[in-house]
């Protein structure tokens, strides 16, 4: 086939696809040609709220946002070259085309035949009719050859793994149950450090196993920044292909626990000492490791380049730190290129600090690698539920690292809604949709698969992401941004193929506004979706039963970011509103607890079908009971309880659009774990929970 219709061909199938709200552009209009940029770019001028109201981006954000993304557009030149560029970059043969099992792979009609190279090296000519490539009935990642062009044919399965696939034949059909934890919050009864680690969680799985769990979700654990006593919330790392060493356990690898003084009656993490401090301890320790051990770790983690990348980053970080250099962009300009002669002459001459932060991943890694093992080991089907952020801080080892294929000068977020006046800056960055597709998603990829390697399941915070993002010009307010498109279908095509290679279960985080076609899109491909109590509500605002949950979903009494059941019953959310000036616009606190004491009644009645009285608001204990009975009868294949629901806490562990108001991430259990679950009414919700999974679930409704 001639390269020239190749080539058009090429340039159709990455055509971005029009937004549906636009109306067509008018070509007397002088910002037209700026509008037809920014739709080639796939940002959306057009947008509708949660209220349903249209919206439109001013000519003003949506420059600064495709000025961010690289395409320059202050005079009609400009934007006639960034058009160019466009075409020329359609024009180009990508890394990667993405299909399905059992689906065909549309290519050029005049094209005859091409040669596939199977994961396992078998080579055949496959004859196209029509420009079509036949389905293959083999996942995974395949090579082909079209007249000389050579790329990756990625073909994933039809559906993610399912219960059915990872559950034993024996227990085929049941419904699993687990809890959610915030690891530093874990507490034990070993004198230890100031907040919980991988040793904590290593106890925490067996004493839930113990009691008939099957998964144990956790908060994300990428790496933050090395060592820094700030910016310590696990939903803002500095890197998702790498953990957090801060939750290190030596222990779990078979050296010495760290030599950290105990801080067993502290309610609350101080992380401004603690991390330093656990940092410094990792150091000693690594000084103080024989040769042969040395040896030993350098042999297992040689030839890992991103490794050796993200402990580069750490010590230049950490070096530049102490310079009064918090970002890696105000960083000598030798040492901004991660493959630079600068860099590479950095890491040979602080060998040594390369080594540690090397050390610590490792080091991190091996407990990881024990808590799952453990978790399987105790009898649990799923394990570690893992947590996949929606960013990375733009100032981190991945920005830094992966510079082409991340959004610079942009940062993500939320655009104003009734729920949020001022809208959300989540102040992190995220991948470029080009940047993907030129890089042959091969950091999605990789991320996918770091996050896969050591647990059973795996959430994705704000799947949405997949197919769009609110972005922000860097220092902007969250109303200057713009939705921007993502290649939705190869990015879930991708995750459901790694899932599969993994044998892990997938469960997307889909609370908010979906955009068109994304929850039919996980429900073809058998994504588990989140059913969070609070956000089930029938048409006439009361509480759907238990058997209204499908059996696709994981049910849930709550999250880290809404209240707890003790909390939600009692109105300390409410005292919290308050406090801060937050309750909705118009609304005294008399209009909310009215409202609240309405809502009581829904959810008891929901919830009991007033078979008892209902409790008073200063007795949460029976709705906590009920509560989780409630989930523990849905058909949903998992349900999932945070434990500050079985404690009965009435704290949440953070408020969303609070940094320093509320502390966030700093609440500690005020003693060991498997006290707290030896305690009656605590063993008994549990056991409520148990049995409700156990048992049948409740029917549908009607």
């Amino acid at each position: 086939m001639p390269r020239r219709r190749l080539a058009l061909w090429l340039e159709t199938a990455l055509e971005p696809s029009p937004d549906p709200c636009a109306p067509a552009p008018d070509p007397g209009d002088p910002a037209s040609s700026l509008h037809a940029l920014a739709q080639a770019l796939g940002l959306s001028r057009h947008w509708r709220d949660v209220e349903g109201r249209d919206q439109t981006v001013s000519d003003t954000a949506l420059a600064r946002i495709v000025t961010a993304l690289g395409y320059p557009c202050d005079t009609d030149q400009a934007i006639a070259r960034s058009h160019a560029r466009l075409a020329i970059a359609a024009r180009s043969l990508p890394a990667m085309l993405v299909t399905e099992v059992g689906r065909l792979t549309p290519l050029p009609a005049s094209l005859t035949h091409a040669r596939l190279t199977s994961e396992n090296g078998e080579e055949q000519d496959i004859a196209l009719e029509a420009g079509v490539l036949p389905a293959i009935d083999t996942p995974g990642y395949h090579r082909v050859s079209l007249y000389g062009h050579e790329l990756t044919l990625a073909v994933a399965p039809a559906r993610s793994p399912t219960l059915a696939d990872v559950l034993p034949e024996a227990r085929q059909g049941e419904r699993l149950w687990g809890p959610a934890v915030q690891i530093p919050a874990l507490r034990s009864a070993r004198s230890g450090p100031r907040y919980g680690t991988l040793a904590d969680l290593a106890e925490a799985v067996e004493l839930f196993a113990a009691r008939g769990a099957d998964a144990l979700a956790i908060n994300p654990v990428h790496a933050l920044f090395a060592g820094l006593g700030a910016g310590y919330s696990p939903y803002s790392p500095s890197s998702r292909l790498h953990l957090n060493t801060a939750l290190a356990a030596p222990e779990l690898a078979g050296l010495p626990p760290l030599d950290l003084p105990d801080d067993s009656e502290a309610a609350f993490i101080d992380w401004e000492k603690a991390l330093p401090a656990q940092h410094g301890a990792l150091r000693a320790l690594f000084d103080g490791l024989d040769s042969a051990t040395r040896a030993r770790i350098a042999a297992k983690t040689a030839g890992d380049e991103s490794l050796q990348r993200q402990a580069l980053f750490d010590a230049l970080d950490t070096h530049h730190r102490a310079k009064g250099r918090t970002r890696w962009q105000d960083w000598p300009a030798k040492h901004r290129d991660p493959h630079g002669k600068g860099a590479a002459h950095f890491a040979e001459t602080h060998a040594e600090d390369v080594a540690f932060h090397v050390f610590t991943q490792w080091l991190t890694t091996r407990g990881l690698d024990a808590v799952q093992a453990r978790a399987k080991a105790a009898g649990m089907a799923i394990g570690l539920v893992g947590d996949l952020a929606v960013g990375v801080h733009s100032a981190g080892a991945d920005a830094w690292a992966l510079q082409g294929a991340m959004l610079e000068g942009l940062t993500i977020g939320a655009p104003p809604d009734p729920l949020g006046p001022l809208g959300q800056n989540w102040t992190l960055t995220g991948f470029s949709p080009q940047g993907l597709q030129r890089t042959g998603y091969a950091p999605w990829i990789a991320m996918l698969r770091a996050a896969l390697s050591r647990t059973g399941a795996l959430r994705i915070d704000h799947a949405f992401g997949m197919a769009r993002l609110w972005v922000i010009p860097e220092g902007e307010g969250p109303g200057e941004g713009a939705y921007l498109a993502y290649p939705f279908e190869d990015m879930l095509r991708l995750a459901v193929l790694e899932a599969h290679r993994a044998g892990a279960l997938l469960i997307a985080e889909n609370l908010g506004t979906a955009p068109f076609g994304f929850l039919g899109a996980l429900e073809e491909r058998r994504l588990l979706d989140m059913r969070v109590l609070w956000f089930e509500r029938a048409a006439d605002e009361g509480f759907i039963g238990a058997g209204d949950y499908p059996a696709d979903s994981v049910a849930m009494t709550g999250t880290h970011d809404t209240a707890t059941i003790a909390g939600w019953w009692r109105g300390r959310d409410l005292d919290w509103a308050q406090d801060l000036g937050r309750l909705p616009e118009a609304t005294t606190r008399a209009d909310a607890e009215a409202k609240r004491a309405w809502d009581r009644g829904l959810l008891w009645a929901c919830l009991t079908h007033d078979a008892a009285p209902r409790p008073e608001p200063c007795d949460p204990a029976p709705v906590l009971k009920a509560a989780l009975a409630h989930i523990g009868r849905s058909p949903a294949g998992l349900a999932i309880a945070p434990l500050e629901d079985i404690l009965g806490e009435s704290e949440q562990p953070n408020l969303p659009g609070t940094v320093t108001e509320h502390p966030n991430w700093r609440r500690r259990l005020t003693r060991p774990l498997g006290e707290w679950l030896e305690e009656a009414p605590i063993s008994e919700r549990i056991a409520a929970l148990d049995t409700a999974r156990k048992g049948p679930a409740d029917p549908p409704s009607g």
